[in-house]
């Protein structure tokens, strides 16, 4: 189940990150990482229209570079953007200098105060500089749509315990997703609207 969600020591350990929304509303909070993609990106979307869903889509300064009509038809339908550095840096194998510097590149683009480090890893001296203008956003429910060996069944149970007020899951708008996500977000979607949730933008 940890592989899915995130263990209440991490959140402690690192409490100034948001690992989920408090809320005693029914409220969740569907976010993709890695997009732009032009095929992918416009399926997302038309699936989130089709239960008036909006989501936050933490993307990679590349992709935007190369399909900036999909970045701006995600913005013109109300969804929101956040940094995911420009070149998906894994954080603790990039020296802080560079890291800044591929963040602020992507900053550029995305122009708001969300940042998502890519794989979830960064160090604390990043962190701490990055927090001064930017929220940290993590997650504690995870899909592992990129994992081409997926349990979809046992990842649909994770996703769907309840209550999951304010949680936040993570999916990637992605080739290598892609196969996993037309299964479980279709499926997701159905199951929290019947359960009376609303999906809101961080």
């Amino acid at each position: 189940m940890f592989k899915y969600t995130i263990p209440h020591l991490l959140r402690w350990i690192f409490p100034n990150y948001t690992w989920k929304v408090k809320t005693s509303k029914k409220v969740v909070y569907f976010t993709f990482d890695d997009g732009p993609h032009p095929e992918i990106t416009n399926w997302v979307l038309k699936q989130l229209a089709v239960y008036n869903a909006k989501a936050t889509f933490f993307m990679v300064g590349e992709n935007i570079v190369k399909h900036p009509e999909i970045f701006e038809q995600v913005k013109q339908k109300g969804h929101q953007i956040g940094n995911h550095t420009f070149n998906h840096l894994k954080g603790w194998k990039t020296n802080n200098e560079s890291y800044f510097q591929n963040m602020e590149r992507c900053q550029q683009l995305t122009k708001n105060n969300l940042f998502r480090p890519p794989y979830g890893r960064i160090k604390n001296s990043q962190a701490k500089h990055i927090s001064k203008t930017h929220q940290i956003i993590m997650w504690n429910r995870l899909s592992r749509d990129y994992d081409i060996n997926l349990n979809i069944q046992e990842s649909l149970k994770v996703m769907k315990l309840l209550p999951a007020n304010g949680a936040i899951f993570v999916f990637h708008d992605s080739e290598k997703a892609f196969k996993n996500l037309q299964i479980i977000l279709p499926q997701l979607l159905q199951f929290y609207s019947e359960e009376g949730y609303v999906f809101e933008r961080i």
